[in-house]
């Protein structure tokens, strides 16, 4: 069966790797020049089913327990798996009970248990929450190995122009593209910055509990952290604004003074397609299906949405030939 998947970010990419895995024949059309660019350029990479669990459902937690093994599995080396710390500022400590309440999979700890962690933490929180099962990738080299890799399988890319020709099922993977065109999206604005700084070491993502947005700081190569990410129900993907850029700056600085002096190195702004209980899912399009509604799950998710199509297409394989 021949398949073209429209969209080179993380879903389209993700299912790609899958279907060609299990022996389909795939082809991949990106209407931008490379890879990986959208929503997907932006994201925190975080693996962390039991932190999304808190403000999600529990379907969120079940699918994405599998992720950070899935993604091991596909790009051997490139996942961390050193947990995930959720702290909040003296004066949000209740902020921190309610999130404990919402979901599981986490243990209390002290200061002393906070500085083990994080020496550059030392002294400045207690308590925290930690879940040691959660891991964390950086998304921009994820999608260049998942590109590699489906290259060394023999996928075909088209970059620009659409290919022409028939195919047998055609995949919408094109994220916020799709809410011209499936009923039920809208557009979700998700805003980050990066900072680098040879000052501060941490060894992995730390989120730091806001009044409005779920601040995370997510360590990266080269003196790198990044900071996001807002969720603000618009679809306006122009310059990050004033008060997101601040309220990123302050939380990096609630965390660690020293962020006070790092470089301000790149903002990005992205659309995050979502339905209306924030749940991706494969839709059944006029061309074959679509993975669509993404929201902030994309790295998390993105694995199970790619075995549910591969699912759904084999299904329909064995209709056909009965």
């Amino acid at each position: 069966m021949s398949i073209l998947i429209k969209g080179a970010g993380v879903a389209g990419l993700t299912a790609a790797f899958e279907l060609a895995s299990r022996g389909f024949e795939v082809e991949v059309y990106e209407r931008s020049t490379e890879t990986g660019h959208g929503a997907s350029h932006y994201a925190g990479g975080m693996l962390a089913p039991w932190c999304e669990r808190e403000a999600a459902e529990e379907v969120v937690l079940t699918l994405g327990l599998a992720a950070a093994d899935w993604w091991e599995k596909a790009l051997p080396g490139q996942v961390t798996r050193k947990g995930t710390l959720v702290l909040s500022t003296e004066r949000d400590q209740s902020d921190l009970k309610r999130f404990a309440s919402r979901t599981s999979g986490y243990e209390w700890l002290d200061g002393d248990g906070i500085a083990a962690l994080e020496p550059a933490l030392s002294g400045r929180f207690r308590p925290g929450l930690f879940f040691a099962g959660e891991a964390h990738l950086d998304p921009r080299k994820a999608l260049q190995g998942l590109h590699q890799a489906l290259v060394a399988k023999g996928v075909r890319f088209h970059f620009g122009a659409e290919p022409e020709g028939h195919y047998a099922q055609v995949i919408d993977c094109t994220g916020s593209a799709a809410i011209e065109t499936l009923s039920g999206l809208r557009g979700v604005r998700g805003e980050m910055i990066y900072l680098e700084t040879p000052e501060v070491t941490l060894s992995r993502p730390i989120r730091l509990l806001h009044p409005r947005h779920p601040i995370y700081i997510v360590p990266r190569d080269g003196h790198r952290f990044m900071v996001g990410a807002t969720m603000i129900e618009a679809d306006d993907d122009g310059p990050i604004s004033a008060r997101s850029l601040m309220e990123f700056l302050n939380a990096a600085y609630a965390l660690h003074p020293t962020f006070g002096e790092a470089r301000l190195i790149e903002t990005g702004v992205g659309i995050r397609p979502a339905f209306a209980d924030n749940l991706p899912r494969v839709v059944e399009t006029a061309d074959g299906f679509a993975i669509a509604g993404m929201h902030r799950h994309g790295f998390l998710l993105a694995p199970a949405m790619a075995r549910q199509l591969t699912e759904k297409l084999n299904v329909n394989d064995r209709r056909k030939s009965a």
